[in-house]
């Protein structure tokens, strides 16, 4: 990996951030900052994370042993941003996103605040050995002089995207006689956007071709699909994809942050728990504690499409409805409730569904057919996600797996906005609604782009051969995919733009940025950030905490 030398000069156009509020003192192994083992090491036994900037402020936390399902981790910041709505809402801030550190040898350090990488950077006490996710690597440090409680990995999977989390949790004293509470910070966020629909789109163009060419009048070619056996635990390459990027990402992440310990959202509901006279860990806990109802909902919420199944209504609070009412001698188990809007739920009352449904018999018959039907889409899910959870145990750090509705029960009582990485957030054991105190603010998007492909021709229409593809992939150092750095003198699109490129044999270089795609730039104007990778980068805003009186009416009707 290609290290850039940043100076005084040059850093603040390779890492765009705003400007620190007041100078400090710079990273140093007596300093209480996040790399350092000064005086808050000693006393709290574990590195001190506020750093005095003004953007933090000190809430007398120390290290101490968790619950056996998540380990101790740095000390927690209680940081107050503006934007929190002044609600009465637990005390969740945002803040920046944290910059990975490496000591000089290349080993993780606890990830520091942006403003104390720009000041290590300026003073020349460090180099840029990442552009994207920013990492930066200390000249003077190493991790034996350091203290590094570690950091955690939540990952919500999903269908299209993935959000990770990484978190450091820590015990804060929250009353005068020094009981302790669970508190978990938020330092990064990213979504990881899988490409699985163009996948399966050009796997599907390829079956086309196949299908064609064995249908013309060509000579006679033996059927093979006989001869075609699929190894034990094959996975359809959609599904693949999904389980490689988390996997890749999550490693890659380990060799820039100190990850202890990896929390994973394995299953969306928990049928063992939902099952009728289980007594399992916490199953009691599931059926009649606070997590009563979460399970069932989130099943009900997968299997119905997030919609009422009389009137198809979607955005609005869905009931639990009983489709053979209780009045009627229905029960309780799954395959007789479905959801239901406020008022079909109120007009059907306890009539039976057959007579409410009188008038319109396709929708009588829609629900008796799905009421039946399994849950495709959600067992394909279920089935990545479990692969994932496999494969991460590769990687040789403890996996912790949870269930969906744990995850829906802790974003609820934190009061978190519906997004992969606040669900990333939330997923894990966590004590009471207060124990999430901050979340990042920007969120790093990270699309599978792929990293080309080994065709060497086009195809026309019907499949035959169009035109040749270049033999080479990589023209004056550059290749398809590499981030870059362009600085255009002149013309309509002159000065500095950054993102991926797209390669030409005659010199003159597409770049895609944040303005759309440039063409005919030539590779002189262009400097080197980051090699292609498979993936392309951006950034969003953070949704951030709900109002009171909308988190109280998600509780009541848990319609995500």
């Amino acid at each position: 990996m290609t290290t850039f030398q940043v100076s005084e000069k040059t850093h603040q156009a390779v890492l765009p951030q705003r400007p620190a509020l007041e100078s400090m003192a710079a990273d140093n192994p007596g300093s209480r900052d996040e790399t350092g083992c000064g005086p808050s090491v000693r006393q709290h036994g574990g590195a001190d994370l506020g750093h005095g900037r003004g953007e933090t402020r000190e809430s007398g936390l120390k290290v101490h042993a968790r619950h056996p399902e998540a380990i101790a981790s740095a000390s927690a910041e209680g940081e107050h941003a503006a934007g929190n709505g002044g609600t009465t809402q637990p005390d969740v801030a945002c803040g920046a996103a944290y910059v990975p550190v490496l000591d000089r040898h290349g080993v993780p350090l606890m990830p520091c605040h942006p403003a104390r990488a720009r000041e290590l950077l300026t003073k020349g006490r460090a180099v840029v050995v990442r552009h994207t996710p920013f990492a930066i690597r200390l000249r003077d440090r190493d991790a034996e002089r350091s203290a590094v409680p570690g950091v955690a990995v939540r990952i919500d999977p999903g269908s299209k995207g993935t959000g990770i989390a990484v978190t450091a949790d820590s015990e804060a004293a929250n009353d005068e006689y020094g009981a302790g509470r669970q508190v978990r910070r938020g330092l990064m966020a990213i979504e990881l956007q899988h490409r699985g629909a163009q996948i399966h789109k050009a796997m599907q163009q390829r079956a086309n071709y196949r299908r064609a060419r064995r249908s013309r009048n060509l000579r006679y070619r033996s059927p093979r699909f006989d001869n075609r056996t699929r190894p034990a635990g094959w996975l359809a390459p959609t599904l693949q994809h999904r389980v490689d990027t988390v996997v890749s990402t999550v490693r890659r992440l380990t060799g820039y942050l100190p990850v202890t310990e990896i929390h994973i959202e394995r299953v969306c509901f928990d049928t063992h728990a939902m099952s009728e006279g289980v007594d399992r860990l916490e199953g009691v806990r599931y059926q009649q504690g606070t997590l009563a109802g979460y399970e069932v909902r989130r099943y009900l919420l997968e299997k119905w499409g997030r919609a009422c199944a009389y009137c198809g209504a979607q955005g609005v609070a869905l009931q639990v409805e009983h489709i053979e009412s209780k009045a009627r001698g229905g029960s309780d188990r799954i395959s007789n409730l479905t959801l239901a809007c406020g008022p079909c739920n109120q007009t059907k009352g306890a009539r039976p569904v057959a007579e409410f449904l009188s008038r319109r018999p396709h929708v009588l018959e829609r629900i008796l057919r799905q009421v039946k039907a399994p849950l495709r889409d959600a067992a394909a899910v279920n089935t990545t996600r479990w692969r994932i959870a496999d494969q991460l145990q590769s990687i040789g750090l403890p996996v912790y797996t949870w269930s969906g509705g744990r995850t829906q029960y802790n974003r609820m009582t934190q009061c978190l906005a519906k997004s992969h990485t606040l669900d990333a957030l939330a997923v894990g054991y966590i004590e009471d609604d207060r124990s999430i105190v901050r979340y990042p603010k920007t969120v790093l998007v990270a699309a599978a782009m792929g990293r080309g492909s080994y065709s060497r021709t086009r195809p026309d229409r019907n499949g035959f051969p169009r035109l040749r593809l270049p033999r080479s992939k990589q023209y004056f150092g550059y290749s398809t995919g590499d981030l870059v750095q362009a600085v255009i003198p002149t013309g309509m699109h002159a000065g500095v733009k950054v993102g991926r490129i797209a390669v030409r044999a005659t010199g003159r270089f597409n770049i895609r940025c944040a303005q759309g795609v440039i063409q005919g730039i030539h590779y002189r104007h262009m400097r080197l950030l980051q090699r292609a990778e498979g993936y392309g980068y951006t950034t969003r805003e953070e949704e951030g905490v709900r109002l009171e009186d909308e988190c109280q009416r998600h509780a009541d009707h848990p319609n995500d």
